[in-house]
């Protein structure tokens, strides 16, 4: 294969570590130090007039804030330059239109991460078979589970080598997630057949072709009982406890028991989400997927004092499922595992897609029966099938009719037919 075909790539791999009590404690000091610079970093961001948010004020600022804060010198020197890029980046995003603005991060409800921006710091090597050995700044030799082959060593060169890591902590404690370069093989175009995809609750995914994708519960009947019991010993303890009162010990292992319950849930999701995905991505070479406002979706149904939302509880249990389908990290991994295969991942606009009729595209009232059972009221028409195969069918023919989402600016621009054509080849 000619050098021609080749490509650069950028990949993670994230692998457990194994810290001591005081390596737990020092990686704990170092992400809350660089949540603390992050928000100091935001705070001299709005104070400062326009024409002096530049990177080198910004850089001279965390400098001195390292030298005035003796907690912030917990944090190394690189990390703190990673997070002072990190700011910058997230607002050339929002001005790009990829993203919001960046904000405060909170206490609890911020992942705890540390960046390591240079690869030859990590100084890994592999202990034997199932453990390596990595080098983590103002922490030590840490071992970490060795589950893929990574280029060190005699294995890596200017193509093929790790370029950095970031930290992480979850439920299940702290990874580590190598930033690999390597060199791959561009792929070939892919030849394969057009797909529409229709995402819902009751069947997740749902083929144009006729093909579904359905997942059980993520936890077992023993792990769902063990989970409401935890949720409700650690309601009776808040309400125990005094106000101004520190969070127990016991009160804090129920919570570390609850998230561990969920971080399994989650794994198991993942799981699903990224073999689903890839079979998609093989099987397909065109994949047309709705453009969905997800945010919107699940906003709340309380209402206001003055006019007080009806339903309100089954919309927040609609609420609860969609949220836990995670649509937006389904339509994440197919779009870059499509581009992986040489396929290609297309929007198209999402109103009308599971009320219109895929045979003759009329929109009659009634024709939706049911979740599942889809019944055209159209007289010249009369077509009946499955309601999640109809909506599939409809996505995939918008994309034939060129009614594809044009990204501008980063973002995509939604452009609604006035009209879909009722008779048309689907």
């Amino acid at each position: 294969m000619s050098q021609g075909t080749l490509v650069k790539r950028q990949f993670g791999h994230r692998a457990r570590l194994a810290l001591s009590p005081a390596g737990v404690r020092a990686a704990d000091d170092q992400a809350h130090a660089a949540r603390t610079m992050w928000n100091l970093l935001h705070a001299w961001w709005r104070m400062m007039p326009m024409e002096e948010r530049t990177l080198a004020n910004a850089d001279a600022a965390i400098r001195q804030a390292r030298k005035d804060i003796d907690f912030l010198a917990v944090l190394p020197a690189q990390a703190a330059q990673a997070v002072l890029k990190t700011y910058f980046r997230a607002w050339q995003n929002c001005w790009d239109g990829r993203a919001d603005a960046p904000n405060f991060k909170g206490r609890l409800r911020t992942v705890m991460s540390v960046d390591i921006p240079q690869g030859r710091d990590l100084n890994i090597t592999r202990v034997h078979r199932r453990w390596g050995m990595v080098n983590i700044p103002k922490v030590g030799r840490v071992r970490f589970r060795w589950t893929k082959d990574l280029p060190v060593g005699k294995h890596a060169n200017a193509e093929n080598r790790i370029t950095g890591a970031r930290l992480i902590k979850d439920a299940l404690g702290w990874h580590i997630a190598f930033r690999v370069q390597t060199l791959q093989d561009k792929p070939e175009p892919h030849h394969g057949p057009e797909v529409g995809i229709d995402v819902g609750v009751t069947v997740p995914l749902a083929l144009s072709d006729g093909e579904t994708y359905e997942h059980g519960e993520w936890l077992t009947g023993k792990e769902k009982v063990r989970l409401l019991h935890l949720e409700q010993r650690a309601a009776q303890r808040q309400r125990h406890r005094r106000p101004g009162e520190h969070t127990s010990r016991r009160l804090h292992r129920t919570y570390d028991q609850i998230a561990g319950l969920r971080a399994k849930a989650k794994r198991r999701a993942l799981d699903w989400q990224h073999q689903t995905t890839t079979a998609i991505a093989r099987t397909y070479g065109t994949v047309v997927v709705e453009a969905l406002t997800i945010t919107n979706m699940v906003k709340s149904a309380k209402g206001t004092i003055d006019e007080p939302g009806r339903n309100v509880a089954q919309k927040s249990g609609l609420n609860r499922s969609i949220s836990g389908e995670a649509w937006g990290r389904t339509i994440t991994m197919l779009a870059y595992k499509t581009a992986q295969h040489g396929g290609t991942l297309v929007r198209v606009p999402a109103p009308g897609t599971s009320r219109r009729c895929s045979t003759c595209g009329r929109t009659t009232p009634g024709s939706r029966e049911s979740q599942a059972v889809y019944v055209c009221k159209n007289p010249d028409c009369g077509w009946s099938g499955n309601a999640d195969h109809n909506a599939a069918r409809n996505v995939l023919h918008l994309y034939r009719m060129g009614l594809a989402l044009i990204p501008a600016a980063g973002r995509a621009v939604v452009r609604r037919a006035k009209r879909v054509k009722p008779v048309a080849a689907r």
